[in-house]
């Protein structure tokens, strides 16, 4: 009776990974960070693309954080591929409240 139990709770926790998935993560507007520079007290400048389909805009976050891992920026950036490409790259420069340690793109979605 028990394994009945575990196997209805597994395709339960299927069917909601399955629809948050559908929901939350498109893989079509994938983000990748190609690097980060400029570094200093108050800003870093983040390169990175994101794929869109063809001619496709995405609206990205964009966010830093400092050496303790606290969030010192963030900033939507929306990008536009140029017609029939399915990628779009961009250096965006962000302010931060503090020194960052790294660069991050966390989502992209479409662009409204």
């Amino acid at each position: 009776m028990l394994w009945v139990l575990g196997a209805v709770l597994a395709v339960a926790v299927v069917a909601i990974s399955v629809k948050l998935y559908g929901q939350y993560g498109d893989p079509t507007y994938g983000a990748q960070v190609v690097r980060y520079t400029d570094v200093t007290d108050r800003q870093i400048a983040v390169e990175f693309w994101v794929v869109v389909p063809a001619g496709g805009a995405a609206t990205c976050v964009v966010r830093a954080r400092s050496q303790s891992g606290a969030e010192v920026g963030r900033a939507e950036v929306t990008l536009r591929a140029a017609p029939g490409q399915t990628r779009a790259q961009t250096v965006y420069r962000l302010v931060t409240t503090e020194r960052p340690v790294t660069g991050e793109v966390p989502h992209c979605r479409a662009a409204a």
